[in-house]
């Protein structure tokens, strides 16, 4: 199992709808994997496209769900009880990003080697990482919509903030991709690449998986 991300030079954040239309082009990424099916069988249907133009990477997720909510509006707080999507990458043995959004866009983002020793982003960096939710900003209590939402992400280069990069073009890292919503009536814990553990834990970077930005 390997993720490969395609260069793609004309993504721009400033037109989505023609960055989306990019992105329909390359493979898709399914977040299919009921890890812990006992106690957490539902498996809302969820993909994942990423490209880059160098400089940036834009992560383009379409979820398929019974019920929704955004009830976090501040960055930095915890996006994963909300209708969350995420994107865990290690590029080297020093550590890992854990970009975590939820379907109104607010974001977490912290760099550590184990769960309990996060650096968390600074506002600055925060800033960086632009995010297009098709559901707006505002937040909102759990309910059931007519259609799948999606979130449209652009992560610079420089928001892997413990990182020198200075084009995604090249990199060999690992990672992988999750859907949840901790506090959701349905809760669910999904996983793009299988994770082996008794209980729900996404930060098991023994579990990523090869990622090529090409």
């Amino acid at each position: 199992m390997k993720l490969r991300v395609e260069e793609i030079p004309a993504l721009d954040i400033a037109d989505r709808p023609k960055t989306v239309q990019l992105l329909e082009r390359v493979e898709s990424f399914p977040i299919a994997c009921v890890n812990w099916a006992e106690h957490f069988p539902y498996c809302p249907q969820t993909e994942v496209r990423m490209a880059h133009n160098g400089r940036e990477l834009f992560v383009h997720f379409r979820v398929d769900e019974t019920r929704t909510a955004a009830l976090q509006k501040e960055d930095n707080k915890q996006v994963c009880e909300d209708s969350c999507v995420e994107f865990f990458l290690a590029p080297d043995e020093t550590g890992y990003y854990n970009f975590e959004f939820s379907c109104i866009g607010t974001l977490m983002l912290g760099f550590r080697k184990e769960r309990p020793h996060a650096v968390l982003a600074t506002p600055e960096v925060l800033q960086q990482v632009k995010r297009i939710p098709s559901l707006g900003n505002a937040c909102f209590t759990e309910k059931s919509l007519d259609a799948p939402w999606e979130l449209l992400a652009m992560i610079p280069t420089k928001a892997l903030f413990r990182h020198q990069f200075t084009t995604w073009k090249g990199i060999c890292a690992r990672a992988n991709l999750y859907k949840c919503g901790d506090r959701l009536s349905t809760r669910h814990y999904v996983t793009f690449a299988p994770i082996n553990t008794p209980k729900p834990d996404f930060h098991r970077p023994e579990h990523f998986v090869p990622i090529e930005f090409l």
